[in-house]
């Protein structure tokens, strides 16, 4: 278990590693708030796990999964906290996204409304990002490059 925890905590304490995992945070924050509190125009809770179950048809502990990991998973990035194990989780998240909502179509966003939804092209920026995050820890500015600097001394 030690093990484990230093793997997930040991970083690369390289500031551009900190930029990726601020700015992954930053921009899922907003989505975790609607999702779970209703904030900037959400649905909140009950009514984001009744969109994604009776509507999208998802099951109750994914859509439980996603609001939990947008939300929670975007503040630990934010402070650099478990930051390859929330990068793993966005990363399995939006490849999910992709392959149940987005291939049909296509790459681009539905940037002038002509599209029937949305294409893949946000959900490989954010899978770039976690992936940098999770080959590289948290970066320079982080609670797990504290962790382990504090354990190493």
């Amino acid at each position: 278990m030690k093990k484990l925890v230093k793997t997930l905590l040991t970083t690369n304490p390289n500031i551009g590693f900190s930029i990726a995992r601020l700015v992954l945070g930053v921009v899922i924050f907003p989505h975790g708030a609607q999702k779970l509190l209703g904030l900037f125009g959400g649905l909140g809770y009950s009514g984001t796990i009744d969109l994604f179950t009776t509507q999208m048809g998802l099951p109750s502990m994914v859509a439980f999964s996603i609001v939990m990991i947008e939300f929670f998973g975007s503040i630990s990035l934010i402070l650099g906290l478990f930051s390859r194990f929330w990068a793993l989780s966005f990363s399995g998240m939006f490849l999910g996204i992709i392959f149940t909502t987005q291939l049909e179509h296509g790459f681009f966003m539905n940037w002038f409304g002509n599209q029937a939804g949305e294409g893949f092209e946000y959900s490989l920026l954010v899978i770039g990002l976690a992936l940098s995050i999770l080959t590289n820890g948290s970066g320079k500015w982080s609670i797990d490059n504290l962790i382990t600097k504090k354990s190493q001394s």
